[in-house]
């Protein structure tokens, strides 16, 4: 996904405001660059964790050492209580984050006396032990070609499930048959002809995108023309994009409102801990597949802000909610919510090209920052903020959701039990679902894409019959 530097001049004055000062902030981002989800188990690459390695040094750039510092957070050595990370039961996305975090908080060399006089020295120049805490929200999701798999949300996999009886999906299936076929002598070797097809729009896409990233030649290269190449990505934004989100049935984004509920309550504790004078709860980073970012951009509808939200963020993409205030804090933390203010920023991958982080308006405003109220009034509309929110909207009545049923009336609508069937659909290939989308709209995107300046995809070598490096595509 490619936001242009014109569309980005609404945040010019971001972060200008000297008499601004940052109370807490919240970071969700995704993995660094992996190898293919047709050939899992997927592995951060060195690429990957250089990426994310160097998105933490961006980050203790801006909160903990620049100008735009958090208030009181200890810049060098870490202090656990003013830190929380989060991953899913993911290796990519915890790898992520622990590479993440070595960028943030670097080495300190410590030295400790014992009683005895003796002097111990903190190995590997004293790196720094940050705990990641794990979540089940998007476990193995990088190991999942469809990314609803990766929920045990019922009522979810049944909106998505509901895709494939569509006349879109079945008109964009048909209209893309062609395009898909003329590929099959490029993916071949791991994707079988008959399922080379818009069902797989995502998988197949992957695919040769790490292909073009790490090989020194792939199969049939000359049909990686910079046209087609720029097809597959739309083809694939849209099939993720209605995956992840829909306007009518807003279930379907239950990653957003976890997420947004997880926002909400730490950005909630940063305030209260902030006001008893107790140096907690300044800095909290999550690790997440795209499909939550997707889930969330619908939600806060930044499609109006920009509809580049609408691509897949490219790897090691970040957003970041900020809380902070234009008042004086030299006698300590604001004491009136309408003194606290939410800006959301976007970052697009770590390339020099993608810039800084950059405001986006939420909730369809024409401002870079909401007052808190609001922000917590936007959100709250859709947040999940605990388990019993959370089953009766999947309509999950077993397992931990089994303490919410009442005995005579479940109280719930859906009827899948955690962990059920997924109505039929085979995950074969990483089957995903489509796009709630016509082939005229993704055209009209391409079309959109290429005018503003679309995607720049940069074509590999010429193809042999070579394997794969870092697990790509197999001759």
């Amino acid at each position: 996904m490619q936001f242009p530097v014109a569309l980005s001049l609404l945040s010019t004055l971001a972060s200008a405001n000297a008499a601004e000062t940052v109370l807490g902030a919240y970071i969700f981002h995704r993995h660094g660059d992996r190898t293919p989800k047709s050939l899992a188990p997927t592995n951060l690459t060195t690429l990957g964790y250089e990426q994310v390695y160097t998105s933490g040094q961006y980050y203790r750039s801006r909160y903990l050492t620049g100008s735009t510092k958090i208030k009181g957070i200890n810049e060098d050595q870490v202090r656990l209580s003013q830190l929380s990370v989060t991953a899913p039961v993911d290796n990519v996305l915890q790898n992520s984050a622990q590479g993440f975090l070595q960028g943030l908080y670097p080495p300190v060399q410590t030295v400790q006396t014992l009683a005895n006089g003796s002097k111990v020295t903190a190995p590997m120049d004293g790196y720094q032990l940050i705990p990641i805490n794990t979540i089940q929200t998007g476990a193995g999701s990088e190991d999942s070609g469809w990314l609803q798999d990766a929920s045990t949300c019922g009522n979810a996999k049944i909106s998505s499930n509901a895709y494939f009886t569509s006349n879109e999906y079945t008109n964009l299936l048909n209209t893309t048959s062609n395009f898909y076929t003329s590929l099959i002598p490029v993916v071949n070797a791991t994707i079988s002809p008959k399922d080379t097809t818009y069902k797989n729009a995502y998988i197949i896409y992957d695919l040769i995108n790490v292909a073009e990233i790490h090989n020194t030649s792939i199969p049939s290269s000359n049909l990686l023309t910079n046209t087609s190449l720029l097809t597959l990505r739309t083809l694939a934004d849209a099939h993720e994009w209605n995956l992840a989100y829909n306007a009518t049935d807003t279930i379907r984004a239950i990653s957003g409102m976890q997420l947004a509920g997880e926002i909400l309550t730490y950005l909630n504790t940063t305030i209260e801990s902030g006001r008893k004078s107790a140096s907690a709860n300044k800095l909290a980073i999550q690790f997440g597949a795209y499909a939550s970012f997707f889930s969330f951009f619908g939600l806060v509808h930044l499609p109006k802000a920009n509809p580049r939200f609408m691509g897949v963020p490219d790897y090691a993409s970040s957003m970041a909610l900020e809380l902070f205030t234009t008042v004086d804090t030299s006698s300590g933390f604001p004491e009136r919510n309408e003194d606290l203010r939410i800006r959301f920023l976007f970052r697009n991958g770590t390339d020099m090209d993608s810039g800084a982080l950059v405001a986006y308006p939420l909730f369809g405003g024409d401002s870079d920052a909401v007052s808190w109220d609001e922000f917590t009034d936007g959100l709250g509309k859709f947040a999940v903020t605990d388990s019993e929110q959370w089953c009766t909207k999947c309509g999950n009545t077993t397992g931990t959701c089994a303490q919410f049923v009442d005995a005579g009336n479940s109280g719930v609508t859906g009827g899948q039990q955690s962990g059920g069937d997924k109505g039929g659909i085979s995950p074969a290939v990483g089957g995903v679902i489509g796009a709630f989308v016509t082939l005229a709209v993704v055209l009209g995107t391409l079309a959109a894409v290429m005018l503003l300046g679309g995607f720049r995809i940069v074509k590999k070598g010429s193809l042999g019959r070579q394997g794969v490096a870092e697990g790509g595509v197999k001759a």
